[in-house]
């Protein structure tokens, strides 16, 4: 990783927890000793975005797992930009695969939302990641530009996004990319980064790595160079996601 880019690790809590764990694992979260380097953000189910913000001490940072691409309206069940910037959460996670898989969320839907959600100011984990055939097609990074060309056609300033790379074969799975199965794509991310956007925003922006990330892996993936970090699942509702945090020491 460079030293101009901050070490980022993110914990998506998926739809897990209840008030009593949400708040205890917050709680201990915001008591822990973690990297003063790394930023770190943690996205808990919707019912429970202010939960978190009111337990979490400064410096810790909370995302909402999705957001909708309108500003309001007849849109039952959906959060905007705007009530997620006003309720104090100044991040959001865009694009996972389950929601790419099981609500069927398209590249163009993706992109919306993630140009909504910059226009309002907000910061984006913006995931991107190939199934286990497309990756044995020789496919994957065909797909994973294809998912971040989208987004790219509506904005130039990548300035407030993170990639999160997570194959979907990973996700969940107990599997993980090797170090250089990783690095290779992170790196093929960044060189597309600099021949669509710009150099710059191919040396600044954070390109992270997701899919069955835990305390015993994070360390060799975090010394590949272009490996900024982690979005971690499961592994971020235990003491384990310490270790991922300052696993850059």
């Amino acid at each position: 990783m460079a030293p101009s880019r901050r070490f980022f690790v993110g914990g998506n809590y998926k739809m897990n927890g209840t008030i009593q764990s949400i708040t205890k694992i917050i709680e201990e979260l915001s008591a822990a000793k973690l990297d003063e380097k790394t930023e770190v953000v943690v996205a808990p189910p919707s019912l429970y975005l202010l939960l978190a913000r009111e337990h979490l001490r400064e410096g810790i940072e909370v995302a909402a797992q999705n957001v909708f691409d309108k500003p309001n309206g007849a849109f039952t069940g959906e959060i905007s930009a705007a009530q997620l910037k006003d309720s104090g959460i100044d991040w959001v996670l865009i694009g996972h695969s389950e929601r790419r898989v099981c609500l069927h969320e398209s590249n163009n839907f993706v992109a919306n939302k993630t140009k909504a959600a910059l226009d309002e100011g907000l910061n984006v984990i913006l995931c991107c990641g190939e199934t286990l055939e497309q990756r044995e097609s020789d496919k994957t990074m065909d797909v994973v530009t294809a998912q971040l060309q989208t987004v790219a056609d509506l904005t130039k300033d990548w300035s407030k996004i993170v990639i999160a790379y997570e194959p979907v074969w990973a996700i969940g799975t107990g599997k993980v990319a090797t170090n250089e199965q990783a690095q290779d794509v992170h790196a093929g991310i960044r060189k597309w980064l600099s021949s669509t956007i710009s150099q710059r925003a191919s040396d600044a922006t954070r390109i992270i790595y997701g899919g069955s990330v835990n305390e015993k892996n994070c360390k060799d993936l975090a010394k590949q160079g272009d490996i900024d970090g982690f979005l971690v699942g499961g592994a971020s509702l235990k003491p384990a996601f310490y270790d991922i945090v300052n696993s850059h020491l």
